[in-house]
């Protein structure tokens, strides 16, 4: 991490878990654990849609900045079980994740459909996490920068300059999502670096240098601090470690020694 010339963000993403009634305990458990740590680092929650509601009047006024999972790049209309941005933002949600691995597995979101909903995000008042990776299969056959360099160019395609200012990235390499497995260290410095490059090549090298790269590999409290202790690694993007109050809230420490 580099705190000279960015934040540093630790987001949970909650995916498709957690109830209303637990958001509170929840809180009480986190809040304590992490209270100290905004002036260097935004600890962000991203709910379900259902949740976002409950998760948004218990973390007011604390710390803790909420976000949500997916949005649609429509304002409004005929588009039924979708939500918009509109939606979002007057509910009070800070953030969006764009484009996540599962979404483009599961569901069919492509590269294109990634970057109209980062330029709808960078029009409304949510700050965009966008989300790039490689499958094992493309690992092995030696395609990750060329993939990854592809995802970016294609989701920054058309943001300003003044807009990428707001911009997170998120590398994920979908073969160590929710497998237990990880990318050591310097795999995931190798990767972020390259997109700080990629970044410094549609732009120029002081706007990648400000901008946030996360690393979304099933980080957790064990693997945290090593992979935080990397120069192009901003943050993480975090799945079942986040919830867990305690191990979330270490995840947030380390972020703290690896400075």
């Amino acid at each position: 991490m580099n705190r000279q010339f960015r934040r540093t963000v630790i987001a949970g993403n909650w995916k498709m878990n957690m109830l209303a009634s637990g958001v509170k305990a929840y809180s009480d458990e986190l809040l304590p654990q992490v209270a100290g740590f905004r002036k260097w680092c935004d600890v962000v929650v991203c709910a379900p849609f259902v949740l976002l509601p409950s998760a948004l009047d218990t973390f007011k006024g604390t710390s803790v900045g909420v976000g949500a999972q997916n949005m649609s790049e429509h304002g409004s209309g005929a588009y039924t079980g979708e939500v918009s941005l509109p939606q979002l933002a007057d509910l009070g949600v800070g953030y969006v994740i764009i484009g996540h691995s599962e979404r483009r597995e599961y569901y069919g979101e492509t590269d294109a459909s990634v970057n109209k909903k980062a330029l709808a995000a960078l029009d409304s008042p949510l700050q965009p996490i966008i989300c790039v990776g490689e499958s094992l299969g493309q690992r092995e056959i030696g395609v990750t920068f060329d993939l990854v360099a592809m995802q970016v160019k294609a989701a920054l395609y058309g943001v300003t300059p003044e807009q990428l200012g707001r911009v997170i990235i998120a590398y994920e390499p979908i073969w160590a999502i929710g497998t237990g497995k990880t990318a050591t260290p310097e795999d995931a410095q190798e990767v972020c670096r390259g997109i700080r490059s990629v970044i410094a090549s549609l732009y120029d090298e002081e706007a990648a240098m400000r901008t946030t790269i996360q690393y979304g590999g099933s980080m957790n409290e064990k693997n945290a601090l090593d992979l935080l202790a990397q120069p192009d690694i901003d943050g993480g993007l975090i799945g079942g470690a986040s919830l867990k109050p305690a191990s979330f809230a270490a995840i947030v420490n380390a972020a703290n020694q690896a400075y």
